[in-house]
């Protein structure tokens, strides 16, 4: 299905039919990726005195129960409620379906640039530099939607325990570089826009929602995170539709696919 669409005052083209999902399958009880060592998401046969809802046990239809944590089990997206005291769900702050964005590719480094906690030795951001250097003529019209892969970029992604290695993160430069670009919805490939083991300061979180010691903001209530996406090498650099698709959870977070579509200008 194609489509005419507007951006700013430039017209486009965009195909429907060919949408490029950037989020990582969720197997459960199979390979996922993994933070914080929380359990692996599993499903199990629901079952009640004589009823079991496994066909392959003898059960009338497949009638399972799911376990999962979405910030921690795969491709999820979070609103500001992460962060703050009040109770703000994803659902109601997630108010856009269809968000002109940019694709970029960064290294992460060793870096002198700000981040609260003190950084270690083998800490390795995603700079402020290095955004600098994909980002300084790109159309404001497309930062709406940023959408970062860092490089390299294997397929193990999709199954790492971020535990048993240091994961990067944004600094404190680059993520208030971000805010001033008025980047609304934010995705990466990483477990998190902060590190890990932050002694709970949540530095990069705090800086993109602009809050202070958990309270919430207003202004930046539909402002939204997608951690552990995943964007095949086959996917290039550049602009694109996002549609950002979510269950109709009404919690922080909620397991996300977000999917791409490619525009082309008239």
């Amino acid at each position: 299905m194609k489509a005419e669409i507007e951006i700013g005052f430039k017209k486009h083209t965009v195909d429907f039919s060919k949408g490029i999902d950037i989020s990582i399958p969720l197997y459960f009880n199979g390979e996922q990726p993994n933070t914080y060592g929380v359990d692996k998401a599993t499903s199990k046969a629901y079952q009640d005195g004589q009823f079991i809802g496994d066909t392959r046990k003898g059960g009338p239809c497949n009638f399972e129960t799911y376990s999962f944590t979405p910030h921690c089990n795969g491709t999820h997206t979070e609103c500001i409620g992460h962060i703050t005291d009040k109770r703000v769900d994803i659902l109601s702050s997630l108010n856009r379906s269809m968000i002109p964005s940019t694709i970029i590719s960064v290294t992460p480094t060793n870096t002198n640039e700000n981040y609260i906690p003190s950084l270690h030795t083998g800490d390795v951001a995603i700079t402020k530099q290095a955004l600098l250097s994909q980002l300084k003529n790109i159309n404001p019209e497309f930062l709406q939607g940023l959408i970062i892969r860092t490089l390299p970029n294997p397929e193990t992604k999709k199954s790492r325990d971020y535990m048993n290695e240091s994961p990067s993160f944004l600094s404190i430069d680059a993520m208030e570089y971000v805010v001033s670009l008025g980047v609304k919805h934010l995705l990466v490939d990483i477990p998190s826009v902060d590190r890990l083991l932050d002694d709970g300061h949540l530095s990069s979180h705090n800086i993109f929602w602009e809050t202070k010691e958990r309270e919430f903001n207003p202004n930046t209530q539909h402002k939204t995170i997608t951690e552990m996406i995943f964007v095949s090498k086959d996917v290039k650099d550049g602009n694109y539709l996002l549609n950002l698709q979510i269950p109709a959870f009404v919690s922080d977070a909620a397991p996300s696919r977000p999917i791409l579509y490619k525009i082309n200008e008239l």
